[in-house]
């Protein structure tokens, strides 16, 4: 499933909630289901910067994909990063970088954070952009 098809499905999925409310408690049911990343990979150099909470990424190449684990102390935040890593989970760090992420504005979830959550959210796809970048350097 290419990243554009992984956007539309979430869009889709965002879709059948009526009201922020039940789109808030989906969000939190995907942080659940986060690829949580490794408690010993849980270091400062892998904290997001621009992030209110904690939150932590780390990133692998395996086949020539970025494979993306990560955690957060909010479990709102936990389900945001988890959107992203749902996104652009093994994909490869060219298509990463290339891509233009447009479900975040479509689901209208950028007009429905706290300032804060919303510099957190763009330093997340910020600092997954420059992993794949990073990775295309190698």
């Amino acid at each position: 499933m290419s990243i554009e098809e992984k956007q539309q499905e979430i869009i889709d999925d965002f879709a059948i909630y009526d009201d922020w409310m039940e789109k808030y408690e989906y969000i939190i049911e995907l942080g659940k289901d986060l690829p949580l990343i490794d408690p010993s990979r849980k270091t400062d150099d892998r904290l997001i910067e621009g992030c209110q909470s904690r939150v932590w990424l780390d990133a692998a190449i395996d086949e020539n994909k970025l494979r993306l684990t990560a955690d957060s102390d909010a479990i709102i935040t936990k389900g945001i990063i988890g959107l992203l890593i749902r996104v652009y989970d093994n994909e490869s760090p060219e298509d990463i970088v290339k891509s233009n992420l447009h479900f975040i504005s479509e689901i209208g979830l950028q007009e429905h954070l706290s300032p804060t959550r919303a510099n957190g959210l763009a330093s997340m796809v910020k600092k997954i952009k420059l992993m794949a970048l990073s990775a295309l350097a190698k």
